[in-house]
């Protein structure tokens, strides 16, 4: 959920009990969930609208680097889980497959950062100033560059 508010999600959906575990750890330190709707499903593709491509990520055979990798402008981003794959009947409808060339696996949350931040760096929508800095930053970070 923190990734889904930096990088401007729409909404977040996820299947299994994985998030239903997790959540009681209270990981959603900025409290995301309550400005970005997050949805347990049972089907990822049963919410995925007709303009919408699907674009699988994972360490798939096949699959397309991320830097060559060309986002489309409405996506719906599955992600392979911590510790398997993508269901087959998943990949065969998606519109792209992608992966991130790295040595060995990322976990979930790392892939999720590393795809959404590739997805803003290549848009043409970039907010650069001191105002994101200071919306951002921890309350302990008020250090500013002198020059």
């Amino acid at each position: 959920m923190r990734a889904a508010g930096c990088f401007f999600v729409d909404s977040v959906i996820y299947t299994g009990q994985r998030y239903d575990r997790a959540v009681k750890l209270n990981t959603d330190t900025k409290k995301i969930s309550s400005t970005i709707p997050l949805s347990a499903v049972n089907d990822l593709l049963d919410h995925k609208s007709k303009t919408m491509k699907v674009i699988c990520v994972d360490l798939i055979e096949g699959a397309s680097p991320l830097p060559h990798f060309k986002h489309p402008e409405n996506a719906l981003y599955i992600f392979g889980p911590e510790d398997g794959t993508i269901d087959q009947t998943i990949i065969d409808q998606a519109d792209a497959v992608v992966y991130v060339p790295t040595i060995g696996c990322m976990n979930l949350a790392a892939t999720v950062n590393v795809v959404l931040y590739d997805r803003l760096a290549k848009s043409t929508v970039h907010i650069t100033d001191n105002e994101l800095i200071r919306r951002s930053r921890d309350t302990n970070n008020n250090v500013k560059v002198r020059c």
